[in-house]
């Protein structure tokens, strides 16, 4: 059973449940606020609690693995110094934020023992999943046109307590930033590279609350995403996916409840197999369950993971094995960084107009390179 620290207690201590739902031993917390420390600890009271994360990278912490999931512009830094320690890390939401940061990341997370895993939750989430199997089956041709949309419908007064805050870090990081959660599902359906990206400002604002990229693809694909803050927010997880292939078009569905996660899979009459008219299917997720730590003899307990929680749990999981097994990562070091630095050069375009400006080609930088993404499910999980 692995042991783990948790840095940052807000999103942290919800992933940190589930490593703990998992099997996983949450033995140290770390945080600045004293108020979540405290709160943190009726949940954990054996872990060792400190306000510096420089204090879990001592031999007497006993960690095999850490979540990343303070800051959202302050990552890079502590991930190449765990990584060096032998420590397993797990990164929240943005693994670096400038090409100096990502080369720096990749090659510690490649030189070492330890693995890096990008905490993207968005790319293990049911409707993701289920157009994934789809797109890898070929059941829609290949992928021309991907659209992904991480939004939140929140109020003026909430958007300007965030974003006009320069103390919280959605106040210092570009408009283009928080781009991860829209992209990284694009790159881990398509397989495919970011190569060049124009960003397009919602509103007129000195800094727009909500921005479009336009990310041209490795595979010559192109793909749109929309991030922050809009209405309509979609109750999958405030995101919406849609991938128009060759032949077809897999989409999560546009609704409320329970359909948000199903998907629409599409072909219109001239690639059916017949041809006589156009072929249409809802495509409903089964519910997930994973093994749980201490089960009871004669086979491992499981926990049936909510639809909304889905994500998280399978990025535990996966990185429960990354630690425990030897298992590679599930977003390995170089998609997420790449993935990162599309924030980065899109902030270059967004203040250039939107001129088009190419993204560091991660794939290129020297060192040893992962042979891709560990797979989620068995192959009949989603029918394509």
């Amino acid at each position: 059973m692995a042991d783990l620290g948790v840095i940052g207690l807000i999103r942290g201590l919800y992933v940190a449940r589930w490593c703990a739902r998992i099997g996983v031993r949450v033995t140290a917390l770390c945080d600045s606020d004293p108020a979540r420390l405290t709160e943190a600890a009726r949940e954990f009271p054996d872990a060792l609690r400190t306000a510096r994360w420089q204090d879990l990278l001592a031999p007497e912490a006993g960690l095999d693995g850490v979540l990343l999931a303070h800051d959202f512009d302050r990552h890079a830094e502590p991930a190449v110094a765990f990584l060096d320690r032998g420590i397993h890390v797990l990164s929240e939401t943005a693994a670096c934020t400038t090409e100096r940061e990502g080369r720096a990341l990749v090659a510690a997370a490649e030189r070492g023992s330890a693995s890096y895993s990008f905490a993207e939750n968005y790319v293990t989430h049911a409707h993701v999943r289920a157009i994934r199997r789809i797109v890898r089956d070929g059941g829609i041709g290949t992928p021309q046109l991907i659209e992904s949309d991480y939004l939140h419908g929140a109020s003026p007064e909430d958007i300007a307590a965030m974003i006009g805050d320069p103390a919280h870090w959605r106040g210092r990081i570009p408009s283009t930033a928080y781009c991860t959660h829209a992209l990284s599902p694009v790159l881990d359906v398509t397989g495919a590279w970011p190569v060049e990206v124009s960003a397009f400002p919602v509103t007129a604002e000195r800094r727009p609350a909500a921005v479009v990229l336009m990310v041209r693809l490795s595979d010559g694909g192109l793909a749109v995403t929309r991030q922050s803050f809009l209405q309509g927010e979609p109750d999958s997880h405030w995101h919406w996916f849609s991938v128009r292939g060759s032949r077809g078009l897999a989409e999560s569905v546009r609704a409320a409840g329970d359909r948000c996660w199903h998907v629409r899979l599409r072909r219109d009459a001239w690639a059916t197999a017949d041809g006589r008219g156009a072929y249409e299917e809802e495509l409903t997720p089964p519910a997930l369950r994973l093994a749980a730590g201490g089960g009871a003899p004669g086979g491992p307990r499981t926990v049936e993971v909510p639809r909304h929680d889905e994500g998280t749990a399978l990025i535990a999981d996966a990185f429960r094995a990354c630690m425990e097994e030897g298992a590679a990562p599930r977003v390995p070091v170089r998609p997420a960084v790449a993935a990162s630095l599309v924030g980065t050069s899109a902030a270059v375009s967004l203040a250039e107009g939107g001129r088009a400006v190419a993204v560091p080609d991660v794939r290129s930088w020297p060192g040893h390179r992962e042979t891709g993404h560990r797979e989620i499910g068995p192959a009949s999980e989603f029918p394509a």
